[in-house]
């Protein structure tokens, strides 16, 4: 299941660029064209797609052999999304984004499949879950990571982490990243710590700490910024 945005008619002989919006846990895939002004961008040629997730974090599940949500989002959908367009769509016209359980997709989908996208943004994104331990006082997300990415220590969870992703990633190859927290976000260390590994690697990105909590009022504040990114991300990519 997803939703599409698009242009009421495509302005001839201008790009056409899709764009992948992945919702935050607990929510679903009309998040973003509830809470967003993000649908505006229609107007200027773009398309934007808007999956179900569910709890799944977008990934394919280490223990469930019928999640495979990391195969839905950058195989199966884009190829259902894209088929009738009227012109091809590569990386350099294509970007990936998210909030929350979203925006953590988000980064790992974009160093997992540099070759599919030319940014990537991600709002608020929990990007220490794969590490988080098991605790008895949170019993229902430890359960939830464990489905998702299996036990603590294994190979799934490894290849799984934003961290150990951008350590091993080619700065060269990596799509543009957009990454933003709110400052009074219990995330905003692990987010911070996460800006700090990507400047370490010389990745290319923009790290914005906006004002507020975690949610659509501190991401609608953030979201102008994340735009002009994008449109300057690509805008290049198609020189």
């Amino acid at each position: 299941m997803y939703r599409v945005i698009e242009p009421t008619s495509f302005k001839p002989g201008e790009r056409i660029c899709v764009g992948y919006l992945l919702h935050g846990n607990g929510s679903g895939f009309r998040e973003w064209s509830t809470y967003s002004s993000i649908g505006e961008l229609a107007v200027d040629n773009y398309v934007l797609v808007m999956p179900e997730g569910h709890s799944t974090y977008f990934m394919n599940s280490a223990t469930k052999a019928d999640d495979r949500y990391e195969d839905f989002v950058t195989r199966d959908l884009i190829a259902d999304a894209e088929h009738d367009l009227p012109q091809p769509i590569g990386r350099s016209s294509r970007f990936i984004a998210g909030n929350s359980m979203g925006g953590f997709a988000a980064m790992v989908l974009a160093f997992k499949h540099p070759d599919l996208y030319a940014f990537a943004g991600a709002l608020s994104p929990p990007v220490d879950f794969p590490k988080r331990a098991f605790t008895l006082r949170r019993i229902s997300q430890s359960l939830g990571v464990r489905r998702i990415f299996g036990p603590e220590g294994s190979a799934t969870r490894s290849s799984n982490d934003p961290f150990l992703l951008a350590r091993a990633a080619n700065p060269d190859s990596v799509p543009f990243l957009f990454v933003s927290v709110g400052d009074q976000e219990s995330l905003r260390e692990p987010v911070e710590r996460f800006n700090r590994a990507l400047t370490a690697r010389s990745i290319p990105h923009i790290f914005l700490l906006g004002r507020g909590g975690h949610n659509w009022q501190q991401w609608n504040g953030n979201l102008p910024m994340l735009l002009e990114s994008l449109e300057t991300t690509m805008s290049a990519a198609q020189k």
